[in-house]
């Protein structure tokens, strides 16, 4: 069979059993293995696996994944998520829609730490969405507020997907932690303008509150000077050269629990919760991460990459007509597979497309912007109906509130990171401007 047929074949048969909900590791690899197996031979396949694996899951890289999902974890269950959000509560939560904007800053600030978008969902949530609707915030500026105000653990460093990208696209990993730096930004002065007009055109849904005094605000920020702490010694350690990032998560770990420990919010059983739920995220991720190897190496063999890389050069199709295409393809595929199973999958044959074309930019500017763009990309399927997964938690957290109104919350912030999206396509800089600083 023609090797191009056949890798349509694999594409069209996993996209088929990913609408049937069949897990997407076991799909991947499944279709993976069996199309390696008709493009080269049963034999190779089965050596290919005995040499993949340890190659894969021994290295020194991959060890970043679930040292950054301990130090998440062990954030999540020592009172970080409260502290958070109300020192950011102190200082602007008595604006109108303060609270939402504070949930928003608490947010950013716990998914610098935790570097997952669910957790930092799920954990901000049960701190800061009782105390909205305490305030009678409308139901669905609480839960968009928090849905949108997740998102941002995907992006803000450290964040797991940023790594897999990395690991991937073989691009230094610091480098991209400091791009990601400035588009997290913008996302966060998006979402908190986005408030701010949401309440001016319905007031009534983002009531404000009495300003809290000096003295609490000032209480606050002594609250969460060891959560600033780490997150200063991590990243500014990392991007100072003093230790690798995988060095930088570990520091992360015991920092993470020795604040706990401080803050008697860590117990034992915290503990052992945090190294289960961290071993049972790993073996998901690294399933997932070795089924989309098989897929992966079994396109590379049909070389079906490099020759949609030739055709798109050869049919003389502008690079952003391109561009836009792939973004397009990620908004609509947001809307039924999760972040990590659609970077894992499609990363492997784009990349090659869009490093092929000219955009006037260096290669590692390329693939620096390109990896940003597919994060926000993807960043926004987290919150894009009908199965975003930022949606799912915040409706399984707070069951009495109706979907459709989760829904009509997150419109907002959807069209916010569509602005995004068009200012990071139109001005690239914005996703390597900070790495011209480092060296």
């Amino acid at each position: 069979m023609d090797p191009t047929l056949l890798s349509a074949i694999m594409v069209v048969v996993l996209l088929c059993a990913i609408l049937l909900r069949a897990p997407i590791g076991l799909a991947m690899g499944l279709v993976g293995a069996a199309g390696y197996a008709a493009l080269s031979s049963a034999a190779g396949l089965q050596a290919y696996i005995a040499s993949a694996w340890p190659d894969r899951f021994l290295s020194y890289e991959l060890a970043i994944v679930p040292l950054f999902i301990l130090m998440g974890n062990l954030a999540t269950r020592t009172g970080i998520s409260a502290a958070l959000f109300s020192a950011s509560n102190a200082w602007i939560g008595h604006f109108r829609g303060g609270l939402a904007m504070a949930s928003v800053a608490g947010c950013a600030m716990f998914g610098a730490i935790s570097g997952s978008s669910i957790a930092t969902a799920s954990t901000m949530a049960r701190v800061a969405l009782p105390e909205m609707r305490k305030h009678k915030y409308s139901d669905a500026l609480a839960s968009g507020s928090l849905a949108a105000g997740g998102t941002l653990g995907i992006l803000i460093p450290p964040s797991i997907v940023l790594i897999i990208y990395a690991l991937l696209t073989e691009q230094n990993i610091v480098k991209l932690f400091l791009a990601a730096t400035l588009p997290g930004l913008l996302a966060i002065v998006g979402f908190l303008i986005t408030i701010a007009i949401y309440v001016r055109l319905y007031p009534e849904e983002g009531p404000s509150q009495e300003p809290a005094s000096l003295r609490t605000r000032l209480k606050s920020l002594g609250e969460v000077w060891h959560i600033v702490g780490i997150f200063v010694v991590v990243l500014g350690g990392i991007y100072g050269g003093f230790f690798t990032p995988a060095e930088g998560a570990s520091v992360g770990v015991v920092l993470t629990a020795l604040a706990g420990l401080l803050t008697r919010e860590l117990t034992l059983e915290a503990v052992i919760t945090s190294l289960i739920d961290t071993a049972a995220a790993s073996a998901m991720i690294f399933v997932i991460i070795f089924g989309a190897d098989l897929f992966n190496v079994a396109m590379a063999l049909s070389r079906m990459p490099t020759a949609l890389a030739d055709w798109f050069i050869a049919a003389d199709i502008a690079p952003m007509v391109v561009l836009l295409c792939i973004v397009v393809f990620y908004l609509v595929m947001g809307c039924v597979m999760d972040s990590l199973s659609m970077i894992l999958l499609t990363v492997p044959v784009f990349f090659p497309t869009v490093m092929s074309l000219d955009f006037g930019l260096l290669p590692e500017q390329q693939a620096i912007w390109f990896g940003i763009l597919t994060l926000v990309v993807v960043e926004v399927g987290m919150i894009t109906p009908p199965v975003g997964m930022n949606l799912f938690i915040i409706a399984a957290i707070a069951k009495d509130i109706p979907t459709r109104e989760i829904f009509r919350g997150t419109i907002p912030f959807i069209l916010s990171e569509l602005v995004r999206i068009v200012l990071l396509i139109s001005f690239p800089w914005l996703s390597y401007w900070l790495v011209s600083f480092w060296n």
